[in-house]
């Protein structure tokens, strides 16, 4: 009888292989036709510096990661930049029958359909029917029910390497979660488009704010999964816990090349023009200026109606649905500066954030009083919560120079540099 049983379960467990075996080389055979595909299909007609480099993101190397997610429940913190060529990766794993059983939803939400700052509600997924539960809404990230049917987490945003860029915060919230509920956190990195710059003062933690959580400078030079390393090595986690990393580098990349983006990260940085400009004009988020907001060009124009008579160009900030529906200014003829055709290499030459154009339009604006108060627009904070620095406020007011400025953030910025270097993936 025992016999019988055993050679009974014996042929069951050959089976239940066989049938394994079979599924995995299935899927990746899928994999691999999903891969090429992916890499190439771009999502916008122009030829991207990817393409020409050979960078492969962590999510298109599908070959690294699939097989070993067969047999396990994944969640995934996902938006519309988390891709394979034109595909969306939750579209993609679905296919290839992968148990999600949830997304995790950042700022904008999983869709990308929501305005800067406004708060999002748990809902399903109309599209595919999974579960979305909103990590910017009623809480910012997931507790032990949100993870007890999950084995599996896996982080995919494209960042564009800036401290007050939040999906960074995200990120560290969900290690969090992660080692506080001993899951295991893949990353499929991806290339950083602000990856040559690192500028700025590091944030002076009095500072502190969902604009700004670490001692960083405003453009880190680093990816998503150089910057988890940093936060698991330099204990920047709440008690100093660790998260159990799983990653997924970029192949073919070092932080000196440029990297077009397939998919714009988040509404207002709707073009490549606005992220590569987005480390020098952000700041303007803490000033009584529009900064294209209500625009179709966000952070590529600049300016309020108190400038009339002092520049020629103007633009007329409206409401746009999904993007900005109550921009400072709306309505009203807006002049200042046009920076849509800008040339951006000319930043990539100096690897600094341009501090001339707040200087100038702080000494143009012929009510200077007005100038920093961000209480009068409606923006995400005053300028010290932005470029983390105490002084910085007193010195445009003051006329000091770009170099004194500059010299103000030393030796902090000088510190992080060095210290970046440990936490490195990329030449």
């Amino acid at each position: 009888m025992r016999t019988g049983n055993t050679r009974k379960n014996t042929d069951l467990k050959i089976s239940d292989m066989c049938d394994t075996m079979i599924r995995t080389i299935i899927i990746l055979s899928v994999v691999c036709l999903i891969g090429c595909q992916g890499r190439k299909t771009p999502s916008q007609p122009t030829a991207s510096a990817s393409t020409a480099t050979g960078i492969l993101t962590g999510a298109e190397q599908t070959e690294k990661y699939v097989p070993y997610l067969v047999g396990k429940r994944i969640a995934i913190m996902a938006n519309p930049s988390t891709v394979i060529g034109d595909v969306h990766l939750v579209d993609s794993l679905l296919n290839l029958n992968i148990d999600i059983v949830k997304v995790f939803g950042p700022e904008h939400g999983f869709r990308g359909d929501a305005s800067a700052g406004v708060k999002v509600q748990d809902e399903i997924d109309a599209k595919t029917g999974i579960p979305i539960i909103s990590l910017y809404g009623s809480k910012n990230k997931p507790d032990s029910m949100d993870l007890a049917d999950v084995d599996i987490l896996i982080y995919d945003l494209q960042d564009v390497g800036c401290r007050f860029y939040t999906n960074i915060n995200a990120l560290s919230r969900l290690m969090e979660a992660c080692a506080e509920n001993d899951r295991e956190l893949m990353i499929l990195d991806r290339p950083n488009p602000n990856g040559y710059l690192i500028d700025g003062p590091v944030l002076d933690m009095q500072y502190r704010s969902g604009i700004g959580m670490f001692p960083i400078p405003m453009s880190h030079g680093l990816t998503v999964a150089e910057f988890a390393q940093m936060a698991n090595g330099e204990g920047w986690l709440t008690n100093g816990i660790t998260c159990r990393l799983n990653i997924v580098e970029v192949a073919n990349y070092s932080h000196e090349m440029p990297y077009t983006l397939p998919v714009p990260p988040s509404p207002n940085l709707n073009t490549q023009q606005s992220v590569l400009l987005y480390p020098s004009t952000c700041m303007f988020e803490g000033t009584y200026l529009n900064h294209g907001r209500g625009t179709y060009t966000p952070f590529a124009v600049l300016g309020s109606p108190e400038l009339e008579g002092i520049y020629d160009f103007s633009f007329t900030p409206k409401s746009i649905p999904g993007m900005a529906e109550n921009p400072l200014f709306m309505g009203k003829l807006c002049f200042g500066i046009d920076l849509r055709e800008y040339d951006t290499h000319l930043l990539r030459q100096s690897g600094k954030i341009n501090l001339r154009w707040i200087i100038e339009l702080y000494q143009a604006h012929p009510r200077k009083e007005l100038f920093f108060d961000s209480s009068l627009s409606n923006q995400m904070g005053v300028i010290e919560r932005l470029i983390g620095h105490s002084q910085f406020r007193d010195q445009i007011i003051s006329g000091a120079s770009e170099e004194e400025i500059r010299a103000s953030w030393e030796p902090g910025l000088t510190e992080y540099k060095e210290m970046r270097k440990k936490y490195l993936l990329y030449p």
